[in-house]
């Protein structure tokens, strides 16, 4: 007898067949109630925000707005809220051409085209206000705020910090160096400078044992957030919740940091999942689409199950890569690892004060590294690539459990379906 799971995979699932010799452990989500109206829940969230008045109020009297909005690489539901912020701006005598929606790109290419609608997800806020892309290496696109108390420069897009009246949208979901993304976040990667990007992932943020996911107490990266954000002023944000079927299960909206903090004591117990044990061998995804488009999105999903990973044992993930590998700075910081060596490569990163761009990933993923045999399953690389990938390439994912439970002799697997979006955490205490 064959079991089988299901694994976020592309924009579907990949089927994986279990024989009955091995013994899995399924870690998934804690499972939250559905919004029984998911509009009716955004006018309250709008209309009973958190330390801040409705809306509404906010927009009265302002002479300007920017919106900022997250990247194709998260699943944000955009086409739920935008249209109701922009109506209650509008409603208040802000004119649309006043109005600005800003992806906040952070050092990711601009989504354009057929991919801009498909992010914004609504026609008529395409139509009715200006939608435009951050661009992190235009030194005239943003405001130099001075620098943060550890000595990060401190440069935001002009947009976002001339508006009078400033909002932020985001999914709070674990992030595997800044504890949560959403809220703060979506400020500084998002619209920040490629200077103040470079300064807070270099080596002496990255190897800081407190920038981890779901840890917001003395994480550098969290802290840096915070400062930033504090620096430019008034900001609101609205955060959302999504479960393993991409329905949003929470909103909420008010002043940045607050709202943010709410959202993650809502989804903190559904997230962070408590396992007895450790495993030889851990199966996990990219989380599917939009995060397993690239390779380097790929490393985050790499990241977040170490801690239920035994020293030693095989870390498999599935990821399809539909767009290949990432940025151009990646594809290099992959080849010089790959190249010199895991050891020599990190040794090159301590002494720098700016990282290069996108070897902080490169960085993130000696880690699992260190301490596992990573396997990848992709279907998206070209010969080259899964070479630079610098960790084992698979045909099968099937084959590579079957291979994994004899090389360690354990029939016990652990199996995250969801990828990153899912921490598990050791504790056999219980």
């Amino acid at each position: 007898m064959t079991n089988t799971v299901d694994i976020a995979y592309g924009r579907g699932h990949l089927r994986l067949p279990l024989c009955e010799d091995i013994e899995p452990t399924i870690i998934r989500k804690t499972v939250l109630p559905k919004l029984g109206n998911q509009q009716r829940a955004i006018h309250e969230a709008l209309s009973v925000p958190i330390h801040a008045a409705p809306l509404a109020e906010l927009a009265k009297g302002r002479s300007s707005a920017c919106i900022l909005i997250c990247d194709i690489t998260r699943p944000v539901p955009n086409r739920l809220f935008l249209r109701p912020i922009i109506e209650m701006l509008m409603s208040a005598g802000l004119p649309r051409e006043r109005i600005v929606i800003v992806v906040a790109t952070g050092l990711h290419r601009p989504n354009e085209g057929a991919e801009l609608a498909e992010l914004v997800g609504d026609p008529w806020v395409l139509e009715t206000v200006r939608v435009e892309n951050h661009f992190a290496r235009n030194d005239a696109d943003h405001v130099d705020l001075g620098v943060t108390s550890r000595g990060t420069p401190i440069k935001i897009d002009r947009r976002f910090v001339e508006a009078d009246l400033r909002i932020v949208s985001g999914l709070i979901e674990p992030h595997f160096m800044a504890g949560w993304s959403g809220g703060r976040k979506v400020v500084a990667p998002g619209v920040a400078h490629h200077e103040t990007i470079r300064t807070f992932h270099s080596a002496r943020f990255m190897e800081d044992p407190l920038a981890v996911q779901c840890n917001l107490v003395n994480n550098p990266l969290h802290e840096e957030q915070l400062e930033i954000v504090q620096k430019i002023g008034e900001i609101y944000a609205v955060n959302t919740v999504l479960d393993e079927d991409r329905d949003l299960i929470y909103v909420n909206f008010g002043e940045v940091l607050a709202s943010h903090l709410a959202a993650v004591e809502f989804v903190h117990d559904s997230t962070v999942i408590k396992v007895p044990r450790r495993f030889k061998t851990v199966v996990t995804s990219s989380a599917g689409y939009p995060l397993d488009k690239t390779y380097y999105q790929t490393v985050k999903g790499m990241v977040t199950p170490m801690d239920i990973l035994e020293p030693g044992g095989t870390l498999i993930i599935a990821s399809e890569c539909s767009e290949g590998f990432g940025s151009p700075e990646f594809r290099e910081a992959q080849k010089k690892m790959v190249e010199i060596g895991p050891e020599r490569f990190l040794a090159t990163l301590m002494a720098k004060s700016f990282a290069e761009i996108d070897e902080w990933q490169t960085e993130m993923q000696l880690k699992p590294m260190r301490i596992s045999n990573v396997q990848l399953y992709t279907t998206g690389l070209s010969e080259e690539e899964r070479r630079i990938t610098g960790v084992e390439v698979v045909d099968s994912v099937e084959k590579a459990v079957i291979d994994s439970v004899l090389r360690h002799g354990d029939k016990a697997v652990a199996i995250i379906p969801e990828g990153p979006y899912v921490i598990p955490v050791f504790d056999n205490r219980g």
